[in-house]
């Protein structure tokens, strides 16, 4: 294939895959409001199973609900029949992903979990099909065509089923009531659970806090801040109430006018009300501050008391930005 035939097959794909969501809409229906009321409802977990692709587009959406104050199971459709049927609870919920929903495991299956009494709900790809009638909910994922040139390999199928399962995900959180906090307490680790839980205090308490008093002279006020290297240093009072702050810049703003500052004092030129934030905010709203005001340090407070600098660094250190 040249260059061109490459691109031409992957918009192609593209294409396909988009009509494939896009003929979604008609599928959000009753049903699939039904789906999501009585999964919301329940008090049991919603076991998910399938088989082939199918089966780990069920793992992906077990995995989202998870994570978003669902509790989910995943359970293959070939392990069931061979004693993973013993992972269902009374008051579990199943739902099984089959495009088809016509091959042999999902036949022996779907009767089973109607013998246990459990709402069962089909998420298929053929309405007519026996998952479909053996079903309590069906959720329609129909697509007219695969992306695969041979119309066999499941491309749109599964994206639909991907999509499908989002939106059920989605629905269930805002049901719920599922929020930040919520979704913090899921996700601890990595720049993720960092951004959720990260707060300013835990970055600022790792840097030097330089200060001088108003009255320091301009070399005090240099060996504080090559001392304790952030480049900055905060005026506080005596009582350690935040005054003002003189950064490299001030120092070179300095220069430019006058070339003796031998009497020059840190309130002299420091800049009076610096940006600050108080210590027990987010990382992240550190951030949205020092990118809407243009500055790389923010002095931190706790009830107007200097409790240390966030530098731009340190967010870039722990994956922020």
């Amino acid at each position: 294939m040249d260059t061109s035939s490459i691109i031409t097959v992957a918009l192609r794909t593209i294409e396909l895959q988009a009509k494939a969501i896009n003929g979604l809409f008609a599928y959000v229906n009753n049903d699939f409001v039904k789906a999501v009321e009585i999964i919301a409802k329940s008090n049991g977990r919603l076991i998910i199973s399938g088989i082939g692709k199918s089966a780990v587009i069920a793992k992906k959406i077990v995995a989202t609900l998870n994570s978003t104050g669902t509790a989910a199971v995943f359970m293959h459709a070939a392990d069931a029949i061979h004693g993973d049927l013993g992972m269902i609870q009374k008051e579990d919920i199943v739902l099984i992903i089959s495009k088809s929903g016509d091959s042999p495991e999902i036949k022996v299956l779907a009767p089973l979990i109607k013998s246990f009494g459990n709402t069962l709900i089909g998420m298929v790809g053929n309405v007519q099909s026996y998952l479909a009638n053996q079903s309590d909910i069906v959720l329609n994922t129909t697509v007219e065509q695969e992306a695969c040139p041979n119309n066999l390999a499941p491309t749109t199928s599964t994206t639909a089923q991907m999509v499908m399962g989002d939106a059920l995900a989605v629905c269930l959180m805002e049901l719920k009531g599922f929020k930040s906090n919520d979704f913090a307490k899921f996700h601890p680790g990595g720049a993720l659970g960092k951004k959720l839980f990260l707060r300013v205090t835990d970055l600022a308490s790792q840097n030097e806090k330089p200060s001088v008093l108003p009255t320091a002279s301009i070399k005090e006020v240099i060996v504080e801040m090559t001392k304790k290297r952030l480049g900055t240093t905060v005026v506080t009072d005596a009582n350690n109430t935040i005054l003002g702050i003189i950064t490299d810049g001030d120092l070179r703003r300095m220069l430019e006018k006058t070339n003796d500052f031998t009497n020059l004092l840190a309130k002299d030129i420091m800049t009076a009300n610096p940006q600050k934030i108080e210590e027990s905010a987010l990382a992240t709203e550190a951030l949205l501050i020092m990118q809407q005001k243009n500055i790389s340090q923010l002095v931190a407070e706790n009830n107007g008391q200097y409790a240390g600098i966030l530098h731009l660094h340190d967010l870039v250190r722990e994956g922020i930005i």
